[in-house]
């Protein structure tokens, strides 16, 4: 049956995350709208979805109450957590940044099937995705941003997001 948006589900609450394993979780998150950021640079669209994605993660935690999973990711002790930034430092460019999301979201998951149920993976990929959706409707393409809100550039991305997350 599926999951109706907001409904409790079952959450592990002993599930323990290495420092490394969180840093991956949340940075296919982030990379993955990242990736829709960067498949298409404009002047005024680009800041316009760089901070919908920063709004996205800081609400996150609000936005989905009941998910331990997000809270532990984003949620106020989260930010208190952060991980130390690694000394592999990845470049991500606009050639690039759809392969290291597609990369991190493996990552990422591969984790997941280790600690949490199957519940609790569907509803971080459909987070994924969201957040990723959410910063292609942002802004519209075009000069002045005015344009259709999702480029064919960011649909695509969106499509192969889609398609890495299995949804």
């Amino acid at each position: 049956m599926p999951r109706l948006r907001g409904e409790k589900f079952p959450v592990n609450q002993q599930v323990e995350y290495t420092e490394e394993e969180l840093q991956t979780l949340r940075e296919a998150v982030l990379t993955s709208g990242i990736a829709v950021v960067m498949c298409e640079f404009t002047l005024i669209s680009t800041p316009i979805e760089v901070a919908t994605l920063a709004k996205e993660l800081m609400k996150a935690a609000k936005k989905h109450p009941h998910n331990q999973l997000i809270q532990t990711l984003f949620g106020e002790a989260a930010g208190k957590k952060q991980s130390k930034q690694t000394n592999q430092e990845i470049k991500v460019t606009a050639e690039n940044a759809l392969e290291i999301a597609i990369a991190q979201i493996n990552q990422a998951i591969a984790i997941l099937q280790q600690k949490v149920t199957p519940e609790e993976i569907q509803a971080y990929k459909e987070f994924i995705y969201a957040c990723a959706e959410r910063v292609a409707n942002a802004a519209g393409e075009g000069l002045l941003g005015t344009g259709e809100k999702v480029s064919q550039k960011e649909a695509a991305t969106l499509n192969q997001l889609k398609t890495a997350l299995n949804l």
